[in-house]
């Protein structure tokens, strides 16, 4: 479960973004509680803008970002973008602690934030390939993963007492303060252990190149739609359960930082369990997809506080089983020199939408309550998912006529001289 952490660099980067991942969610909390109930009166609408901004840059400029990640070193991307971030969080810290700040500083850096992120994201996913060995990539990409959720599961409790205690002010100030911990450990890897890909040329067309790779891999294309959905309608619980903790259960910052922390425990198993496993990824992903979608639904129809907090587990489960499986698809399905600029494809999908669906959520939630938000959000993620479960089984279904068409008939007329391939279950 642990092998890739054998590996000396990647302990320093599991380490580091450990502490930087938990402030980042501690923030992501203290943003949402500034917006609704600081600077609005529980406006979804601003909370949705605000997270809609945030994600606009990785729409806008995440093919170029990927192409940065192919062309420069990441290590050097990645101090840049891990100092911006930082500055960032340290400017809005400083704006709500002076009482001087408003919607639209948030606003303008939201986006700031999210044009830093849209560099930083692609390169450092594509960073873990060249930390480990190719058959520890699986692994290290699970582990990622469950550092993200362990952050995920100590930062909105901790941001939630802080806030019910200090203030939003003090938790931007850890925040920005935590972007040191990655900072730090990135300055002491051994760069003669590392086994950087091809750096791609200056060139024409780049980006279309990237776009014509995607294009002719099936598989690729069935990964990103699905991302693409499950990403722009499904993964808005910043803003859903921020309006159900305060408008459905009326709760105060602790409530609403205890959802997060509850869903972390979901999405951590989720990941520790994706450490262990073997095999083919594409069940997961379209299996992933079907349950976050049925559980997101289940949980709008809870009738309280701790039945929808436990159903919350679930869907993080089912969350991190899918996210987890399209990146390892995509890490060890890519050629090296177009890794960078699929993985900045997969987050422009997985994250750019969410400049359309979280607006849409929040105002879904303004106009007919937070359970139709939520519910709405999974209805999609589960019919796009049965969607390309049906894809698969039609394109295993041509496959296995093609093959008994293709094969020479017997003597005796009873059939095909051999079977054809077994074809795995679906899902």
């Amino acid at each position: 479960m642990f092998a890739a952490l054998a590996t000396p660099n990647y302990r320093l980067w599991v380490a580091g973004t450990l502490v930087s991942n938990t402030g980042t969610w501690m923030q992501r909390v203290a943003q949402d509680w500034l917006v609704l109930t600081v600077l609005t009166d529980h406006s979804g609408t601003a909370a949705g803008i605000t997270m809609g901004l945030q994600f606009l840059p990785m729409l806008l400029l995440g093919p170029y970002a990927g192409l940065v990640a192919d062309r420069y070193h990441k290590l050097r991307v990645l101090r840049l973008t891990q100092a911006a971030s930082g500055t960032f969080a340290l400017v809005l810290g400083l704006l709500v602690i002076t009482g001087t700040a408003e919607l639209w500083h948030v606003y303008g850096l939201a986006l700031a934030l999210g044009m830093a992120s849209a560099f930083d994201a692609p390169a450092r996913q594509s960073f873990v390939s060249e930390m480990v060995a190719a058959d520890l990539v699986p692994n290290a990409v699970a582990l990622n993963a469950a550092s993200f959720n362990t952050a995920r599961l100590l930062g909105p409790g901790l941001s939630g007492l802080l806030i019910a205690g200090l203030g939003t002010g003090p938790v931007f100030l850890l925040n920005a303060a935590s972007f040191a911990a990655v900072i730090f450990a990135l300055s002491r890897m051994r760069a003669d252990q590392l086994v950087p890909a091809d750096r791609t040329p200056r060139g024409r067309r780049q980006i279309l190149e990237g776009l014509s790779y995607v294009k002719g891999r099936p598989d690729l294309v069935l990964i990103l739609v699905l991302a693409a959905l499950v990403g722009t309608f499904g993964l808005n619980f910043q803003i859903t359960n921020v309006l159900m903790a305060t408008t459905v259960f009326g709760l105060g910052p602790e409530g609403y930082g205890f959802l997060g922390t509850v869903m972390a425990l979901g999405t951590l198993g989720a990941a520790l369990m994706a450490a262990r496993r073997v095999g083919p990824r594409m069940p997961y992903v379209i299996g992933g997809a079907i349950g976050f979608g049925a559980f997101s639904v289940l949980a709008a129809l809870m009738p309280g506080y701790w039945s929808y907090a436990a159903v919350l587990v679930l869907v993080g489960m089912a969350s991190v089983t899918f996210l987890n499986s399209c990146n390892v698809s995509i890490q060890l399905g890519v050629d090296p020199q177009y890794r960078g600029r699929v993985l900045a494809l997969y987050m422009c999908v997985i994250m750019g939408g969410t400049p359309i669906g979280a607006p849409v959520v929040g105002w879904l939630g303004d106009a007919a309550g937070a359970r139709w938000a939520v519910a709405a959000g999974g209805t999609v993620a589960l019919a796009a998912g049965l969607g390309a479960l049906l894809v698969v089984l039609r394109r295993k279904k041509a496959m296995r006529d093609a093959e008994q068409a293709a094969a020479p008939a017997r003597d005796d007329g009873q059939g095909p001289e051999h079977p054809p391939l077994e074809v795995p279950d679906p899902p």
